[in-house]
C-alpha cells in the first residue's frame, strides 16, 4: 500500500474528514487543518515529512492559489493539489503555471482523486530522492554511496565493489558500453587506502595502438624519432594510486606482456631504457567484451586475463535496472535545467511510461543524452511530454506487441492473478509489477481486468 504523510486543508469539516478517511484507508497518514493559517503551521512543523498537499480553494482566510507560493516556500519537494467547488479555466491555468500538480473539482473528482494523489505522491517521492542523492554527491563525488539506483543487480554489484575495494588486488568490470563501469572504478578507488593519490584513467580505444604504449609506460630522450626528452607514462602518473584501464581487450599482445609484468613484479621498461621502473599501482581493468572467449581464441593472453580476472564484477545494463530508470532521468533532467536555468518540473506519466519501457541499448549513457536533448527542446514551465523524445521512441522497439496475442494474454492473465493474490490492492500490484499507478490502470481499462 502507499505509505507517506498528506496534509489536507479544508473548512468542510465532514468533507474533509471523509476524504481523510478514505486516503487513511489507501495507506496515508492524514495531517488535517480547516485554514490557511492552521494549515501553514502545520507544513511548517512537518515539511519533512508531507508529500502532498490538498488544498481547497476557497478558504475563510485566504485562496488556495494564492497560497500555492507559501506551500513551495516551506516544502518545496512537495506536490500540491487544489480542490474547489467551482472551478474556473483562469484559476486552474493560473495554478498550474504557479506549480500546482493538479486542479480538482469537487463532486465528480471521487474517482480520480487516489490515482491523483498517489502519482503527486510518487512525484515527490522521486524529487527526494534526487535531492537526496545531489546532496550525496556533492558531499563525495564518485562514492558508492553516490551511485544513483536501487535495482537488485545493481546493489549486488556494489556489494562485492564494496568487498574488494580495501584490497590491493587487481578488479576486472564487465558490462556494456555505457553502463558505469568507470564510475565503479572510481568508487573502488574512492573507497581504498590509496584514496589520496592519482586515479588516472585511460580508454585504451582512443589511443592510436603505436601510440598507446608510449603513453602507458613513457620514454627515453632518443627512443624513436621525435622522443626529444624523457616522458613519464600514464603508470608512474598514477604512482601510489589507481590506474583505470577502459577496453583492455583493445591493448596489442606485445602490450598485454608488459602489463602482465607490471602485474607480477610491479615494475616495467619505458622504451629506450635499459633500467626498469618501479610502480606502486592498483590495476582496475574494465570490458564490454568475452575476454575468457576471446583468450581461447588466442586474441588475448590467457595469462593475462587469468591475472586481470582474480575479482571479476559484472556491472549491469540499464535494461537490468528498469526500475532506476525514473530516479536516473529525473536526476538528469534536474541537472541539465540547472545548467539551462531553465525550470523543468518533471515528466508527463506516459513520457516516464515510454523511458522505461524503451530497451536502452546505449545504457546510462544513452538516457543521459536523451534527457540533454530534451532538456534543450521542452518549453520551461512545463512537464516533460513525449514528443520532447527522439523519435526511436515513438516507434515500434518503444511501444508493446499490439499484434502479439500471445503476450498481450500473458501480460493479462499476470495481472488478474496479481489482482487476486493481493485482493485489488492496485497500488502494491503496480509495485510488484514495477509500473506506475496510472500505467496500471490503463492496462486493466485495455484488458478488461477488474
Amino acid at each position: 500500500m502507499p505509505t507517506g504523510t498528506l496534509l489536507l486543508i479544508d473548512d468542510e469539516a465532514r468533507l474533509r474528514q471523509l476524504l481523510a478517511q478514505v486516503l487513511e484507508l489507501e495507506g496515508y497518514t492524514v495531517l488535517q487543518a480547516p485554514d490557511a493559517y492552521r494549515g501553514l503551521a502545520l507544513l511548517g512543523q512537518h515539511a519533512a515529512e508531507v508529500l502532498v498537499v490538498l488544498s481547497d480553494v476557497k478558504l475563510p482566510d485566504a485562496h488556495g492559489v494564492d497560497l500555492l507560493p507559501r506551500f513551495k516556500a516551506l516544502a518545496p519537494e512537495a506536490e500540491v493539489v487544489l480542490l474547489t467547488a467551482f472551478g474556473t479555466i483562469p484559476d486552474g491555468v493560473r495554478a498550474m503555471k504557479q506549480g500546482a500538480f493538479d486542479y480538482l473539482t469537487k463532486g465528480d473528482f471521487e474517482q480520480q482523486l487516489v490515482v491523483v494523489v498517489e502519482r503527486a505522491a510518487e512525484k515527490a517521492r522521486l524529487r527526494r530522492r534526487v535531492a537526496e542523492l545531489e546532496k550525496r554527491m556533492n558531499q563525495g563525488q564518485h562514492t558508492f554511496e553516490s551511485m544513483i539506483g536501487e535495482a537488485p543487480a545493481l546493489r549486488r554489484a556494489q556489494a562485492l565493489a564494496r568487498q574488494v575495494a580495501p584490497t590491493d588486488s587487481t578488479v576486472l568490470l564487465e558490462g556494456p558500453t555505457g553502463a558505469g563501469k568507470e564510475l565503479f572504478a572510481q568508487a573502488l578507488h574512492q573507497a581504498s587506502g590509496r584514496k589520496s593519490k592519482p586515479f588516472v584513467a585511460v580508454n585504451c580505444s582512443a589511443f592510436p595502438k603505436d601510440l598507446l604504449e608510449s603513453e602507458l609506460f613513457g620514454y627515453k630522450k632518443g627512443a624513436f624519432t621525435g622522443a626529444l626528452s624523457d616522458k613519464k607514462g600514464l603508470l608512474e602518473e598514477a604512482n601510489g594510486g589507481t590506474l583505470f584501464l577502459d577496453e583492455i581487450g583493445e591493448l596489442e599482445l606485445n602490450v598485454q606482456a608488459k602489463f602482465l609484468r607490471v602485474l607480477e613484479l610491479q615494475q616495467f621498461t619505458k622504451l629506450g631504457d635499459t633500467k626498469p621502473t618501479k610502480v606502486d599501482v592498483r590495476l582496475v581493468a574494465a570490458t564490454n567484451r568475452n575476454l575468457k572467449q576471446e583468450a581461447a581464441q588466442g586474441n588475448f593472453r590467457p595469462d593475462l586475463y587469468y591475472r586481470l580476472s582474480v575479482f571479476t564484477i559484472v556491472v549491469p545494463p540499464l535494461s537490468d535496472r528498469r526500475t532506476d530508470v525514473p530516479l536516473l532521468a529525473a536526476f538528469f533532467l534536474q541537472h541539465f535545467a540547472a545548467r539551462l536555468a531553465k525550470r523543468l518540473p518533471g515528466f508527463e506519466p506516459e513520457t516516464l511510461d515510454l523511458l522505461q519501457r524503451y530497451p536502452w541499448p546505449g545504457n546510462v549513457r544513452e538516457l543521459k543524452n536523451v534527457l540533454e536533448r530534451a532538456a534543450i527542446l521542452a518549453p520551461a514551465g512545463e512537464p516533460l511530454a513525449p514528443a520532447y523524445l527522439p523519435d526511436e521512441f515513438h516507434g515500434a522497439a518503444a511501444r508493446p506487441a499490439a499484434d502479439d496475442e500471445s503476450l498481450r494474454g500473458l501480460e493479462a492473465r499476470h495481472i488478474q492473478r496479481l489482482m487476486g493474490e493481493l485482493l485489488g490492492n492496485k497500488p502494491e500490484v503496480a509495485k510488484r509489477l514495477g509500473i506506475g499507478l496510472t500505467t496500471l490502470y490503463r492496462k486493466l481499462q485495455e484488458y478488461g481486468v477488474e
